[in-house]
């Protein structure tokens, strides 16, 4: 009976696996079909007399079709699936959106055909600019064509050398362009396309997410928990010992999220190769800065000690300059990402939360400690 059971487990894995293997060789069949549609009948000239262009499938159903002279000149058509919005293929220096450009082809709903150059200058829509870029397009007209449900973005551009291997961003919005200005994309990617050999390497696949949680996560351990727990020992030290106690778990917990933010950064940094030297020197010194102020809880004095003065100053000095450059960062985080509005009002109001927090309390403190001088030191009796 055992020896059925494993029998048939083994039968069940051998057919998955069969399965599997015929649906990606038909996914690849498919894809490669795509390579073989005749351009020559929906095309303008020149493009439609282009035979001999090499032609990759690049990501799911984006095709592209290049063509390199000895003159350097590249023809490039991409094809894509199309219903309704924009397409868009940008070369980039570093495989980053940032200081890209595109060139982006779209249907109106009047149906009428428009492809432009793009800037990219940072990531929302309003610094996306048309009509601007440094793609070196030639005097041939870009075109862009919907034919059988796939729009086609063919455009010439001429190099000083012959181009190799390029960073390239594929994206797609399914909202139509208002004045030309992009909605937001839907989806993209960026790869490393090799023009002399046609292969294809993903550059940062996952990098959208990866950056977005690691803006999150600073975001709550520099702009609120870490705040939050230095407020602790300056307006609450009546509450003893919960004072203490309180400021030990938040610094504790702050100091390993942005920990796991530091480690967060630096594998984005690998991953897009980016050169934002302000924001990663400053994070690694506040995080240079907070293991500082972790060793300094270890090695605290007695109270009655006689250094302990002299602690409490490197300590209290120590934890403001990391939490004032905390705040820093994170603002020159967004600004490198080149974050949208709702990031930046997002912020914008825990900073004031927390700003406000402490002149409340400040307030509060400086009454108390005014009330306590001017109570009389002994109370005489009535006469």
């Amino acid at each position: 009976m055992a020896v059925r059971a494993r029998a048939m487990w083994v039968f069940l894995f051998v057919v998955l696996v069969v399965l599997d293997l015929r649906r990606s060789a038909a996914a690849e069949d498919s894809r490669m079909a795509l390579c073989k549609a005749d351009l020559s009948s929906f095309l303008p000239v020149p493009f439609s007399n282009m035979t001999e262009t090499n032609c990759a499938p690049v990501w799911n159903n984006f095709v592209l079709r290049y063509l390199q002279s000895d003159d350097n000149v590249l023809t490039i058509i991409l094809s894509a699936p199309y219903t309704t919005g924009w397409v868009g293929i940008a070369f980039s220096k570093e495989g980053r959106m940032i200081g890209s450009s595109a060139m982006v082809g779209w249907i109106s709903r009047e149906a009428h055909a428009s492809i432009k150059q793009y800037y990219l200058r940072a990531t929302v829509a309003s610094e996306v600019i048309p009509n601007k870029g440094e793609l070196p397009l030639t005097n041939v007209p870009p075109a862009v064509v919907v034919h059988e449900a796939t729009i086609y973005l063919a455009f010439q551009m001429k190099f000083p050398n012959r181009v190799t291997k390029q960073p390239i961003l594929l994206a797609f919005g399914t909202k139509h362009p208002v004045h030309h200005r992009l909605s937001y994309h839907d989806d993209r990617i960026s790869i490393a396309f090799d023009f002399s050999g046609g292969s294809v390497a993903v550059l940062n696949k996952g990098t959208d997410s990866m950056r977005r949680n690691h803006g999150i996560l600073g975001i709550i351990s520099w702009g609120l928990i870490l705040p939050v727990g230095a407020m602790a020992p300056r307006y609450f030290k009546h509450k003893d010992p919960l004072w203490f106690h309180f400021h030990v778990c938040f610094q504790f917990l702050g100091f390993l999220i942005g920990l796991a933010t530091v480690v967060l950064g630096k594998v984005l940094y690998d991953k897009l190769n980016a050169n934002i030297s302000a924001h990663r020197g400053i994070g690694i010194t506040v995080l240079t800065l907070s293991m500082l102020q972790i060793s300094a809880y270890f090695l605290r004095p007695h109270k009655d000690a006689k250094n302990r003065k002299y602690w409490n100053w490197y300590h209290h000095w120590v934890g403001r300059i990391a939490l004032f450059l905390g705040a820093v960062n994170i603002v020159l985080g967004m600004g490198a990402a080149g974050a949208g509005k709702s990031w930046k009002i997002g912020y914008g109001f825990l900073l004031a939360f927390v700003l406000v927090t402490v002149i409340v309390f400040e307030v509060l403190l400086r009454l108390r400690r005014r009330n306590k001088t001017t109570q009389p030191a002994f109370q005489m009796d009535p006469i």
